[in-house]
């Protein structure tokens, strides 16, 4: 199954059944985030908006892109903000967003479904201003050594998604590679499992060549 196919038969429930790594994601997000100002954020793979309002308590301007067009009708009716305009777009191929324009790019739960990261980090360092943001939020590829990936459960059955491994070396070199530098690098644990990390997230800063 394509992995738009897949996310728009996951929508209807993606936010009401249990996943430790979406509410995980979250909680990364907000204690990383909150204490960076920023006005202006390109949300990348923003599914139902989970982290959307949150971003909008900070922020004056959101663009919140996805290719799944149930998810991003499921974010459309919770988030009624006009500060936010949600938009169809393949993160594979050209971003429809300002060049140079904004303060904070977020990409959550969606590298893993990315082959080429490279691509990822050139248009997220042509769309930023200088000195701004990327905050990556990621399955630690710990999990995904041990066989995690991204899945749900339907009444034919468990549906697996299309994933791509990344080591966390892979981050920081296609980072280096883009002209960004690593500002922080954290990896995130369940409570009271400290055994291997389920996340791992990165802030990294476009360096002005």
């Amino acid at each position: 199954m394509k992995i738009n196919e897949a996310y728009n038969q996951w929508a209807a429930q993606y936010d009401t059944n249990q996943n430790k790594t979406r509410d995980l994601d979250q909680k990364a997000t907000i204690k990383t985030l909150e204490s960076y100002s920023f006005d202006t954020v390109l949300e990348l793979g923003c599914g139902t908006g989970k982290n959307t309002a949150w971003l909008l308590s900070k922020a004056k301007q959101i663009v919140a892109i996805d290719f799944s067009e149930e998810m991003l009708n499921k974010a459309k009716v919770k988030i009624t903000d006009d500060r936010v305009l949600f938009q169809s777009d393949d993160l594979n191929k050209a971003w429809h967003v300002a060049s140079d324009y904004f303060d904070l790019i977020t990409c959550s739960l969606t590298m893993e479904h990315i082959k080429d990261m490279d691509s990822i980090f050139a248009q997220a360092y042509k769309k930023l201003k200088p000195n701004g943001l990327f905050f990556i939020s990621e399955l630690h590829p710990i999990k995904q050594y041990l066989g995690s990936k991204a899945r749900f459960e339907t009444n034919e059955g468990v549906v697996s998604l299309e994933v791509f491994t990344h080591h966390i070396s892979d981050f920081i070199a296609n980072a280096e590679n883009n002209n960004f530098k690593l500002l922080e690098l954290k990896e995130w644990f369940d409570d009271g499992f400290q055994e291997y990390p389920r996340l791992v997230s990165f802030i990294f800063q476009k360096e002005i060549k």
